[in-house]
């Protein structure tokens, strides 16, 4: 389908891009504007896009990924030359491991003048090659209509990611006489997927038969689950073999939580998806690059055992683990597939039921047996665990749960329960930068206006971004931001405890309030060192939208307290293996 109501006429190349943009019917745009892209800002104005200025290119990146993995459409930003575009680095970075479908307009030096010292001139593209799937440098202004329908191309083909359309300021200001038939765009590269792929019939068959032979298979669905909406097909297939799901932190919302083939969360923290696999007679992995974190540093997958690898990029298989069969394709479109040949078989689902499957409730029980004190904590400080508890009943079963980088997530990862399939939990898990929380709640709510938006970061996390709280509030966005107050750097200070017998370097942080801060930037805010106000005041919060809301959780200051379990990575150091 093509996007209709073309333009023409001699116009500037700012405008070019905004009148490509225009025909995507496109979500916001986030940036922070320069001399270089001013025809482009003018160009927004008089088309009547969505821009919202942020005050720090990173969150206005951060916010275009979130928006983008909630809706999986094109999320846009843009930067000015020199600090502006080196400021998306980690961003690009995030979008770009995790395969969310982005673009980025970055001004640059005028060509005439350019290598002579101009004002903030830098090497850009040769930083930002490295951290984004094609960078596209744009020589004249003539083919700007041409390069931006290969910058939707390339982001939402394949495995999706960032593209950077750097655009020097002579080609934004720079004039030229376009003909109708310049603009046009596929609405089908708006969104990921743009095209769906099928494995071959032979290796389909293949895993099939394996499949059904085995006794007790798992499966481990990564985020690309999301990315292919390949939900429905995930289920169906679950369902129909009677075989137990477990996901990485990208990968919750593959199923339901609450689903009773949901094994939860595997890899460094576990509710017992970790004790499966390490039993299982066949894996399944789909839309996951089974890297560290999911396989507790490369030592969970079992050896021996038949494994089938689902993946939209075939330089995955073997990366970290090497698959029985290696199917090259779509989620979605391979797992119906596999759904189709399992039931043209002689499957025995319950023979399966009756002994696999029957132990899942008692897997989960035991698992929570043994987190019941600290998921009804009354400690003061707060136990992080009460927190997400309290969340898990109060939350409604569309809100969005964004999770930042560092402890955050791995908690939330742990013991948040999405209550249906679907994109209800977003995790910057591609690079793990803290400081996602803030902005990606901006993108979040942007994405679902209707939805309930909750992000949990720490105070590190907020400190980085704390400036984009006035983006929250010029957009008038009713989102709920609790900050795990530890008065730390809480991951790297569990992390020293475990290792070094509790002595502590440059790990601890001023004891701020931020609710205090909140409420003087003009934000709702309230403080909460009492475990059983934690419902109450919640509730209310989540119930009565009033805009950005800053929940100051005063949790525990015990470093033994910090994460949600042991990290296998100090086990191993405290034992002695060698770690290369």
């Amino acid at each position: 389908m093509k996007g209709g109501n073309r333009p023409s006429g001699r116009m500037t190349g700012g405008r070019a891009i905004a009148e490509m943009l225009n025909l995507a019917n496109p979500g916001p745009i986030f940036g922070m504007g320069g001399f270089q892209l001013l025809p482009f800002y003018d160009a927004v104005r008089e088309l009547g896009l969505v821009h919202h200025l942020i005050n720090d290119e990173r969150s206005g990146a951060f916010a275009a990924d979130a928006y983008a993995r909630v809706t999986n459409k094109v999320g846009l930003c843009d930067a000015t030359l020199g600090p502006g575009a080196t400021n998306l680095v980690t961003a690009l970075a995030e979008s770009y491991n995790a395969g969310t479908p982005l673009i980025a307009i970055t001004g640059d030096a005028n060509r005439l003048h350019a290598h002579k010292n101009m004002t903030q001139e830098t090497r850009q593209t040769e930083i930002l090659r490295p951290v984004v799937k094609e960078l596209i440098r744009v020589e004249f202004t003539s083919r700007i209509p041409e390069l931006v329908r290969r910058a939707f191309r390339v982001a939402t083909s394949g495995r999706a990611g960032p593209v950077v359309i750097d655009v020097p300021e002579d080609v934004a200001h720079g004039e030229h006489e376009f003909a109708q038939g310049d603009f046009h765009l596929d609405l089908g590269t708006c969104a990921v997927p743009a095209h769906r792929t099928c494995p071959d019939s032979d290796d389909l068959d293949h895993a099939a038969s394996l499949i059904a032979k085995a006794e007790r298979p798992v499966l481990l669905a990564g985020g690309g689950i999301h990315f292919s909406n390949a939900h429905g097909a995930l289920i169906a297939l679950a369902e129909h073999i009677g075989i137990p799901v477990a996901h990485t932190l990208s990968g919750k919302g593959a199923i339901a939580c609450t689903h009773p083939l949901s094994a939860g969360l595997f890899g460094r923290y576990s509710r017992f998806a970790n004790e499966l696999i390490e039993a299982s007679d066949c894996i399944i992995a789909v839309g996951c690059k089974l890297g560290e974190i999911a396989t507790k540093r490369y030592d969970l997958i079992p050896t021996g055992i038949p494994i089938i690898h689902i993946d939209i990029v075939a330089e995955e298989f073997g990366r970290t683990t090497e698959p029985t069969v290696a199917l090259w394709g779509d989620a979605r479109a391979t797992l119906a597939k596999l759904l189709e040949l399992v039931r043209q078989g002689s499957l025995d689902r319950g023979e399966r039921e009756r002994i696999y499957l029957a132990e899942l409730p008692s897997r989960f029980s035991k698992w929570r047996t043994e987190a019941e004190a600290r998921l009804n904590s009354n400690d003061r400080p707060i136990n992080i665990a009460r927190l997400i508890s309290e969340l898990n009943h109060l939350l409604p079963e569309d809100a969005i749960l964004v999770a930042d980088g560092g402890f955050a997530a791995h908690w939330t990862g742990l013991i948040f329960d999405t209550k249906r399939a679907g994109r209800g939990y977003v995790a910057n898990r591609g690079l793990a930068s803290i400081g996602y929380g803030l902005p990606g709640a901006i993108g979040a709510s942007l994405a679902a206006p209707g939805r309930t938006v909750v992000a949990i970061t720490g105070d590190g996390g907020l400190n980085m971004t704390l400036g984009d709280l006035e983006t929250a509030l010029r957009a008038n966005l009713n989102v709920i931001i609790i900050v795990i107050n530890n008065a730390a750097s809480g991951y790297i200070k569990a992390l020293q405890h475990a290792m070094y017998d509790g002595n502590y370097q440059s790990c601890d942080l001023f004891e701020m309030n931020y609710a205090a801060i909140a409420k003087a930037m003009g934000c709702r805010s309230v403080r909460i060192e009492d475990p059983n106000e934690l419902r109450d005041q919640l509730a209310k919060l989540i119930s009565e939208p009033a805009g950005p809301t800053i929940v100051d959780v005063v949790v525990t200051r015990d470093p033994a307290q910090m994460l949600p379990a042991v990290d296998s990575r100090t086990v191993k150091i405290k034992r002695g293996d060698r770690i290369a």
